[in-house]
């Protein structure tokens, strides 16, 4: 089955949504296909003009963008929406809160949409499992089950390990580029895959594109594979200057999270130090089976500072 003629739902156009829909609105109109996208009502002002000059970018290009609150949906007020659509794309992250992913893969499911590409753009959650540390990672993990429980719909994971700017996030205090700070998670010789979010929306495109069609599928995807010492010395090359180096041990994050269970960061340092179905070999990516080059971890870094300046 090809994808002419579809009608695909995005779900969001934060800075994930923003990527895929760069990627997709060509590609789905070149297909003589639509492209409808699901952002919040607040995305509108008093005389009804999206109030993003980047939405209305996509406007003008052939989407069309409609208000739905997520938060407040309910699966039985989402199934009429999502029924409409050939292909749904949830770019929607955690914004709007715990339970919000199984609530909209249950609507999913029971709207009978032929392809899913559910919110997993992050880690290996069928290797990380439950009890991460994370409980956000749990309801992931739940995602996958209720969808391998069913054969209604098609669905593909496109698994991206960390947003490669989350590394460079001063609350996330991995590296701190105001500050001159460097902290491992777990160790220097601990592994994390980043993809960045212009990659995964291009690598996401390109996957719902692929024939023979991709179904019921987990997609590895990666910008780069590496460790954190590799991470250091990148920055300080990049930079050109030295930075203070410190670790976050497993056992005092683990004991930090004991303290402050609802301190989000520290869930995240702490999931990300278990080392555990956070990277894969790049060799093992789709994206390096199928030669298509990706931005690395020097690569950003060097588009932000140029950016910064």
């Amino acid at each position: 089955m090809n994808i002419q003629n579809e009608n695909v739902l995005v779900l969001g156009a934060g800075q994930l949504g923003a990527a895929v829909l760069n990627a997709l609105v060509p590609a789905v109109t070149q297909a003589q296909g639509t492209v409808t996208v699901v952002v919040s009502p607040g995305a509108w002002d008093e005389r009804g003009h999206l109030r993003s000059a980047t939405h209305q970018k996509w406007v003008d290009r052939g989407a069309r963008f409609i208000a739905v609150d997520i938060a407040t949906s309910t699966v039985d007020s989402l199934i009429p929406l999502l029924a409409q659509f050939d292909t749904v794309i949830n770019c929607m992250g955690f914004v709007a809160g715990a339970g919000t992913q199984l609530k909209i893969t249950r609507a999913v499911l029971a709207a009978g949409v032929r392809r899913y590409f559910p919110w997993q753009f992050g880690v290996d959650y069928d290797v990380v499992g439950k009890g991460s540390g994370q409980p956000v990672w749990d309801e992931q993990y739940d995602v996958r089950e209720l969808l391998r429980a069913q054969t209604g719909t098609e669905w593909v994971i496109v698994s991206t390990g960390m947003f490669t700017s989350f590394l460079f996030e001063p609350a996330f205090d991995v590296v701190n580029l105001e500050q001159k700070t460097i902290n491992a998670l777990g160790g220097w010789e601990t592994r994390v895959t980043v993809t960045s979010p212009a990659d995964i929306g291009r690598l996401t495109t390109a996957i719902y594109l692929h024939q023979p069609r991709i179904v019921n599928e987990v997609v590895l995807i990666a910008g780069e594979t590496l460790s954190y010492a590799t991470l250091a010395d990148t920055v300080e090359a990049v930079t050109g200057q030295a930075f203070k180096r410190g670790v976050y041990t497993l056992p005092a994050l683990t004991d930090a999270l004991r303290l402050q269970p609802e301190d989000q960061m520290c869930r995240y340092r702490t999931a990300f130090a278990r080392g555990e179905g956070v990277w894969w070999p790049m060799e093992q990516t789709w994206n390096a089976r199928h030669q298509i080059a990706t931005q690395d971890v020097k690569g950003w870094l060097q588009e932000h500072l140029a950016q910064a300046g």
